[in-house]
């Protein structure tokens, strides 16, 4: 599973021009998942993400996580996340997991997202979305669950 973690002022995803999910101040998270995923892996990533400490304290220090800043996370999924251009000019998207079994996944990780933060908004899974975020920082963090060393 790969995750980019965005801190943001705001963010909100647009499908079809109606508004899917918007947060104030939190993290965008755009989601990607691999044919080697599992819920194990998805457990793993949510507590990675939730618990960063990116959120600035009282003395200005980034010394606190979502949960303790009290913030919001939007969950977008892309599976381009899992593009290989190691080889020509077009993106290999073989890692990536198929729709009918990345959707499972996308939807366990949500279920457990909401169990932990709130507020809680999605974009639409395998859906053409328009993201809008004010990056707050900018701080950007790249998670991977096979670099866990």
């Amino acid at each position: 599973m790969r995750a980019v973690v965005q801190r943001v002022s705001s963010a909100k995803v647009t499908v079809d021009g109606n508004v899917t999910g918007e947060i104030g101040r939190g993290i965008l998270l755009l989601l990607g998942i691999s044919k080697d995923d599992s819920t194990a892996t998805a457990d793993y990533i949510l507590e990675k993400v939730i618990n960063l400490r990116i959120f600035d304290d009282f003395a200005g220090q980034m010394n606190l996580s979502l949960l303790e800043a009290d913030c919001g996370m939007l969950v977008v999924s892309q599976f381009t996340l899992y593009g290989d251009t190691r080889r020509g000019r077009r993106p290999s998207y073989i890692q990536a997991a198929a729709p009918d079994d990345a959707k499972p996944l996308y939807d366990y990780f949500v279920m457990r997202a909401a169990e932990k933060v709130n507020p809680l908004a999605t974009g639409k899974f395998q859906a053409m979305m328009d993201v809008e975020l004010v990056n707050d920082g900018p701080v950007t963090i790249i998670l991977d669950s096979e670099k866990t060393i």
